[in-house]
């Protein structure tokens, strides 16, 4: 594989930066970033594609996880073990993303995508405050389920992950988004980690274009977190719609051909 140009480096730099903030906010960072490393490398194999990616992002959101961990304050005593069950299926996720087509995918994240944008706009108030639904043990169990499931998602395919964690969180245990937003931080972290612990044994790392990525990331996530805690549950929500909406449009368009 040729090294890119520095106009390629500069475009997957943006493109880093760019999926780092959007992560730290709401999630989904990774539709930025996949298409970017698609685009500059055609000739790679998924599995490096998927690798790199993991590379990068896993700077921004643990940057993003620490940075709400200090200013949030999420309760660790469930974002914990939501992450460590995430962290696991991310593990089985990325034994099984080596071996399927990718594209067998997008139909199904389309669909999820437009049925929690829509559930979303017609909840006005969800996610404003935080009304959790369970209690104690039932509602540490749901989150580990919740952070197990995703995890295989996010290990076998992974755009959109943290959209997805988030609106768990919001529309099935309750938190508002801000606090949301920092708990799938911590758990998104858990998924990257998880993916990488099959990745780099396999070879399957550009470490060069990764690290480079990574700084960007990082940045990324530091600045999106800060914009987020400073702005509140309202902003979040904001962003979490156009985001899921522009999700929509992608990989809708794509599925039918547009581009």
């Amino acid at each position: 594989m040729s090294d890119p140009t520095v106009s390629t480096v500069l475009l997957l730099v943006v493109a880093a930066f760019a999926a780092g903030w959007i992560d730290a906010v709401v999630g989904g960072g990774g539709l930025i970033q996949l298409p970017a490393l698609l685009l500059a490398f055609p000739a790679a194999a998924p599995a490096q594609l998927l690798a790199t990616n993991k590379l990068s992002s896993v700077w921004g959101t643990v940057t993003s996880a620490v940075t709400y961990g200090r200013r949030v304050r999420p309760d660790l005593r469930t974002a914990l073990p939501m992450a460590a069950l995430a962290y696991a299926g991310a593990i089985g996720g990325a034994v099984i993303g080596l071996h399927i087509p990718k594209a067998a995918f997008d139909p199904i994240i389309l669909v999820l995508l437009v049925a929690v944008g829509l559930y979303t706009l017609l909840k006005p108030a969800l996610g404003e405050v935080t009304r959790l639904r369970w209690a104690g043990a039932r509602h540490t169990s749901a989150a580990m389920v919740v952070g197990f499931v995703i995890g295989v998602y996010d290990g076998a395919l992974g755009p959109g992950t943290g959209s997805f964690l988030v609106f768990a969180l919001v529309g099935l245990l309750g938190y508002a988004f801000l606090e949301a937003s920092a708990k799938a931080k911590i758990a998104n972290a858990a998924t990257n980690l998880g993916a990488l612990t099959v990745f780099i044994p396999g070879g399957h790392v550009m470490w060069g274009v990764g690290l480079t990525m990574a700084a960007a990331n990082l940045v990324g996530g530091y600045t999106g977190a800060r914009i987020a805690v400073a702005r509140g549950s309202g902003f979040v929500r904001v962003v979490f719609v156009l985001v899921v909406g522009a999700f929509v449009v992608r990989i809708g368009g794509g599925l039918l051909g547009v581009w």
